[in-house]
């Protein structure tokens, strides 16, 4: 008897622990989740190791084995639309970056659309806005690249906590030297500017300002929401010493090589058919072994350069995610990975201020500089289009080697044991209300007493990271800038790059079977290009797409523009 009153003791005792402990388990699911978005900067495609790629990223290929991993995911042709998607939930033009800053455009500038402010419009409601009015705490730290001065600073539209650089890139020391003349670099913390330290190196520096936000309010219980934008892999391309020399020959047999062994990666991982033939051919690139031996090495080291500033990017988000294991906060946070466009293959003579080659002339590229501070080193269309494997182009462009861009996602409180594909047709305006539902954030009407007047185009992705299949774009996604234009819907696409990018004229793919947009197939199909034609037609319409044919006409045929490749004959 005795016994038993101790055996009934004990089990109570038992009983009352374990429920404590299942109802601290259950409070702790029940919190909201946060949510960090880390997003790089002109990486290309097949970059990272679990897309195919070559180089060191041991921490990204480890959180793909706990998320899923999307192959159609579509992004803006270049930076700042982008991101002014990305915080808005609506196309590029609506949010103000139907043209970018840096460029001159003197007729739509007449016209003073909102469209075409080249900078993120005023009276939209962000993502951070909208969180930090839910409870969220909000950080900011990288490029922000949508607007400098009043009214335009991220700390201004709804990020509590920023360390900035309000436009598109530059060196990433502290010298802050600009892409081109006259453009400056200007870093502000919280709205005010700030001189950076001796020993400044953009993506360390950032990385220790996102964990010291977080720290800084750790204990409150209240989630946070955090971005990550690196100015990493962006030119001019500079890293550490140490992770230039570990990359010391590994690109010595060229971009051809490295442009088949990315393809036939991608093969393996069924993200292209198995059938599909390289064409890898441009004749503004030259044949690797056709360059002579100088040049090689001169042209290795440029890409020796672009990989050690990934490594080094790669390393840095590791030690963010063991601050949040350290913390316990890793289990319940939404980690969200992305490229903003695709390679950059830009020459840095293509920069608005650069043609004439003088401000260039200024940097010391010799090879024993070359990826340090004080250099200029650009990866260029050879390296860009490898990098974008094998995708047709790379940044700037609307052909897939432009606008496609790995994503990888975890959701909060799930670990997988390895990565899970999906090719279900993702757009970065989707990224906005997928965490507004993750969040259970409901969108407001009104905003500060004014009407919510966003024109989102976005679906929440939470019922395919749930595992439940979906089509989210049924009506097919848009796209335009500098006269670049392209719609798809389902396994279908038209495309319209002008000359000498292309014919000028639309053109038909079958993305499923043909993502490198080698075969026009109007002619088998042309109910299926008028029909994407008027649907286009229809996207412009509704987010007031301007019509400047013949200045982008005039533009490519006086300069080829971005990426043309013929600096490297």
């Amino acid at each position: 008897m005795k016994f038993n009153k101790i055996a009934v003791a004990v089990f109570a005792i038992f009983t009352l622990v374990s429920c404590k402990k299942n109802q601290e388990n259950n409070d702790s699911i029940s919190e909201k989740p946060n949510v960090l978005l880390i997003v790089a900067d002109d990486l290309g495609f097949s970059d990272i190791g679990c897309y195919g790629g070559n180089i060191s990223t041991p921490v990204i290929d480890g959180l793909s084995k706990e998320s899923q991993l999307f192959s159609n995911f579509y992004v803006q042709p270049t930076c700042s639309p982008t991101r002014s998607s990305l915080l808005t939930g609506c196309d590029n033009h609506f949010a103000g970056l139907g043209i970018m800053h840096e460029m001159d455009y003197p007729e739509l500038h007449k016209l003073n659309l909102p469209e075409y402010a080249g900078s993120l419009r005023n009276d939209l409601i962000t993502l951070p806005e909208i969180l930090n009015k839910n409870g969220y705490h909000t950080y900011m730290v990288g490029k922000w690249h949508l607007g400098e001065g009043v009214g335009q600073n991220p700390y201004e539209r709804g990020f509590e906590e920023t360390f900035i650089l309000g436009t598109g890139g530059g060196s990433h020391a502290n010298d802050q030297r600009s892409l081109a003349p006259p453009q400056s670099m200007t870093y502000t913390r919280n709205g005010k500017e700030v001189k950076l330290p001796e020993d400044f190196y953009s993506t360390r520096n950032y990385t220790d300002s996102i964990i010291k936000f977080i720290d800084r309010n750790k204990n409150d219980k209240k989630p946070f929401f955090a971005f990550q934008s690196f100015t990493a892999v962006h030119d001019p391309l500079q890293a550490p010493q140490d992770y230039l020399d570990k990359y010391k020959g590994k690109f010595d047999s060229g971009w051809d090589v490295l442009n088949l062994m990315r393809f036939n990666n991608l093969k393996k991982l069924g993200i292209v058919p198995k059938d599909l033939k390289d064409i890898f051919s441009n004749p503004s690139i030259p044949k690797w072994d056709k360059l002579p031996k100088e040049k090689r090495e001169e042209f290795a080291r440029d890409m020796e350069v672009y990989a050690a500033m990934l490594d080094y990017m790669d390393m840095s988000i590791g030690r963010i995610f063991d601050y949040l294991k350290k913390e316990g906060k890793y289990d319940n946070t939404m980690i969200i990975f992305m490229s903003d466009n695709g390679a950059n293959g830009a020459m840095a003579t293509s920069y608005p201020g650069n043609a004439d080659g003088k401000y260039l002339s200024t940097f010391d590229n010799s090879m024993k500089n070359k990826g340090l501070k004080g250099s200029f080193v650009e990866m260029g269309p050879a390296w860009a289009k490898a990098s974008s494997s094998p995708f047709r182009f790379f940044k700037g462009f609307t052909s897939e080697g432009g606008i496609k861009a790995p994503l990888i996602v975890k959701m909060p409180s799930k670990t997988e044991s390895q990565a899970k594909w999906n090719n279900t047709l993702i757009h970065v305006t989707d990224i906005f209300p997928t965490i507004l539902e993750l969040t259970k954030t409901k969108l407001p009407t009104e905003f500060n007493g004014k009407k919510v007047i966003n024109k989102f185009i976005g679906k929440s992705i939470v019922p395919v990271l749930n595992g439940n299949p979906s089509v989210l774009h049924e009506n097919g996604i848009g796209w335009e800038l500098f006269e670049m234009k392209a719609y798809r819907k389902g396994n279908y696409k038209i495309l319209r790059l002008p000359v000498p990018f292309g014919t000028g004229e639309w053109e038909l793919y079958d993305i499923d079977k043909d993502p490198i947009e080698s075969k026009d197939i109007s002619k088998l199909y042309p109910e299926i290009k008028a029909d994407l034609i008027k649907r286009w037609q229809d996207y412009a319409k509704s987010n007031n797409v301007h019509d400047h044919k013949g200045f982008y006409d005039n533009f490519y045929k006086t300069n080829l523009g971005p990426g043309n490749g013929k600096e490297r004959d």
